[in-house]
């Protein structure tokens, strides 16, 4: 590679894991009916058997379904345990490895209930009939009680379903952060912890008020749980949570162990029950550039020992080794996901699994056993036994389909932005890659901001590399994966520093001769979509752009998403800080400076970047004469999960970058 005109510089260039694209054809959207998630690994106590769960398509009745199975350790033996018509998920062994418990509506179950499947044989019994679902549930150390979380029921349910329909009920809203996609409007029925006897299915309350609880987890000796709540004056208006610990009993009285005002989360008890980990969180203001730590508390409180704090990268998954004297983790680090372990003693961080692909899901057993998911450019997510520094596969769901598919090859590029840092990216070349050719060059960018692109495979990146694409993914300034000042460089001024990014990436794969300039296309999701209007309003290069739940006149957006808290913290309030609001909300404003033709996607009832947003958008531009068309997913969340219309936005993508960037056929 060559010098690069101005800042832009190569820094580095290399080859992923991709496989060469040796199958039959090229990616197609209806892949999608074709590909597994497997996800929850979890092993049995004795460390011979792991339960997962493998999600499928079925087309003909247009939605997902989840069952639970098991494979042997050593890979031997596969089977599946469920197969009914609703999904089954989130397995957990008990103690004695004689039930796996998971969660499931099915039958007509009311929510998410907790069934019991008795490896001995037989049918799964049905254990819990909570109205208001179960949303977590672990087994106490001895096998005779589980935990349980489950939401308030709604009084309304009880009503015969045709006198709820004749006479709904006007929402009553009085809570500050009062909407949430997915869940809709907020009321005051909040998320508490139960205990329920396996023999007899008694069930009693443990904890109550006006506030929420999450993860509760069993002490070792069973008498204990934790536990992660938010318990200010008004939670609502504080980006805070703590650790609490609580006697399994009816009536006990809760004690906080953290006193962080930002975030704390994911307790894990040390194996001999003196000590709890968990990840701490930022400052509470900068909610959206949020990275975590790895922090250790006595479990009868005191200060906490932060031991990651000389990493500056997230941490995540933290798992205790069974002799207790290191945690495992995982950490985000430039396009990839890592497994390391870090010492009790001194702090010290030990990469145990390398490599270009990104690695969750980590589950150890007892013995020390230890099972990951884990997914290449390549290759989606399967299940591996973590030996050593190495894996071994033990699922093979999606063997059959990538043996015939040609994928593209994914490399790791770098090169200098304007201010003279390095900016790390993926680039997809199309199967077949003749080297002196200039081809079309679509720029795909992530949403979050905080998140990353990385080696993991990529449905949406395959897909357009089939076509004859280059397809470019750019971690901006604002990504995880680079550390805290990375992120928050953005702090209330979005749209500016990612945005040059984004452009020198392109011009980058440009001045390396691989990339035709006069055909170049762009689009993302959320905060992808959020910089797609950025960027269409910062440049004309671009002909061709697709924009899915993203928005532009911020302003709107106050009182209509779910972004309360980090709109007031960040921008301030719009009445008192208007010029922040009118700098952040350009796209809006200088739309008549939008020339590229663009398409605009969202969910009905996305709370999360309202559709309101794209409709602006589509507005402004049809309202102008430039080419553009809206569409509306019905029923949708922020996450599209349809899968006929899953196929469709995939589609889509493709038909709108071929009218306006296919000159030949690929």
């Amino acid at each position: 590679m060559r010098l690069i005109v101005g800042s832009i510089l190569l820094c580095h260039v290399a080859l992923s894991g991709a496989l060469p694209a040796q199958g039959t054809r090229p990616v197609r959207a209806t892949d999608i009916y074709r590909l597994r998630d497997v996800t929850d690994p979890r092993i049995s106590p004795e460390g011979e058997w792991i339960a997962y769960t493998v999600t499928t398509v079925d087309s003909t009745k247009d939605k997902s379904d989840s069952d639970v199975w098991m494979v042997k350790w050593d890979g031997s033996r596969t089977l599946r345990l469920t197969s009914s018509p609703e999904s089954e998920a989130s397995p957990r062994w008990s103690p004695d490895g004689r039930y796996l418990s998971f969660v499931s509506g099915r039958y007509e179950s009311k929510g998410g209930q907790v069934w019991l499947l008795d490896r001995a044989g037989g049918e799964a019994v049905r254990l819990t009939e909570f109205k208001g679902g179960v949303a977590d549930h672990e087994w106490s150390p001895d096998g005779t009680r589980l935990a349980i979380l489950s939401h308030d029921p709604d009084p309304e349910d009880a009503k015969p379903d045709s006198l709820k329909s004749k006479n709904p009920k006007p929402l009553v809203i009085d809570r500050y952060h009062f909407k949430e996609d997915g869940d809709g409007y907020l009321d005051r029925r909040r998320d508490h912890i139960y205990i329920i006897d396996v023999a007899s299915k008694k069930v009693v309350q443990v904890t109550t008020g006006d506030f929420d609880e999450s993860s509760p987890r069993w002490s070792p000796d069973g008498k204990r749980l934790a536990f992660v709540s938010s318990r200010g004056a008004d939670p609502d208006r504080e980006n805070n949570s703590d650790l609490f610990v609580i006697d399994a009993a009816a009536g006990a009285t809760a004690r906080q162990l953290t006193t962080w005002t930002g975030p704390d989360r994911s307790p894990v008890w040390s194996p001999d029950g003196t000590q709890i980990a968990y990840l701490q969180g930022s400052e509470p203001q900068i909610s959206a550039y949020n990275q975590e730590q790895l922090a250790v508390i006595a479990s009868t409180g005191g200060t906490p020992r932060l031991l990651t704090t000389a990493l500056d990268r997230d941490v995540s998954d933290p798992t205790w080794t069974p002799d207790g004297k290191s945690i495992t983790v995982l950490v985000p680090d430039d396009r990839v996901v890592y497994v390391a372990s870090v010492s009790l003693a001194d702090g010290q961080i030990t990469k145990t699994l390398e490599g270009r692909r990104v690695v969750t899901g980590i589950d150890v057993a007892p013995g020390g056993r230890t099972v990951a998911r884990s997914a290449t450019a390549a290759r989606p997510m399967e299940l591996f036994a973590l030996e050593g520094h190495a894996l071994r596969a033990l699922t093979h769901v999606n063997d059959s389909l990538f043996t015939v598919l040609q994928l593209g090859t994914t490399e790791d590029i770098s090169f200098k932005n304007k201010d003279g840092f390095t900016v790390g990216a993926l680039l997809v070349k199309p199967a077949g890659f003749v080297a002196g050719t200039k081809y079309p060059l679509i720029l795909r960018i992530h949403g979050g901001p905080n998140g990353q692109d990385a080696h993991q495979f990529s449905l949406e990146r395959e897909l357009l590399a089939a076509q004859g694409y280059l397809v470019l993914a750019v971690n901006y300034r604002g990504s995880s994966g680079r550390g805290q000042a990375w992120k928050k460089s953005i702090f209330a001024d979005w749209g500016n520093k990612e945005v040059q990014d984004l452009l020198a990436g392109v011009d980058f794969v440009i001045a390396s001769g691989i990339a035709d300039p006069n055909r170049l296309g762009l689009g993302g999701w959320s905060y992808g979509g959020i910089l797609t209007d950025y960027t269409i309003a910062t440049t004309t290069r671009f002909k061709a752009a697709t924009s899915g739940a993203g928005s532009a006149l911020q302003s709107t957006m106050y009182g209509s998403d779910q972004y309360i808290y980090q709109y007031e913290k960040e921008l301030g309030a719009p009445w008192q800080n208007p010029k922040a609001w009118e700098k952040v909300s350009y796209p809006f404003w200088h739309a008549d400076r939008i020339k590229t033709p663009t398409l605009f996607l969202g969910g009905e009832k996305d709370f999360n970047v309202p559709i309101a947003g794209s409709e602006q958008m589509y507005q402004a531009l049809k309202s102008q004469g430039i080419d553009t068309q809206l569409i509306v997913y019905p029923g949708q969340f922020h996450g599209i999960t349809r899968p006929s219309f899953v196929r469709d936005r995939l589609e889509r993508y493709v038909g709108w970058y071929d009218k306006y960037l296919r000159t030949t056929t690929p």
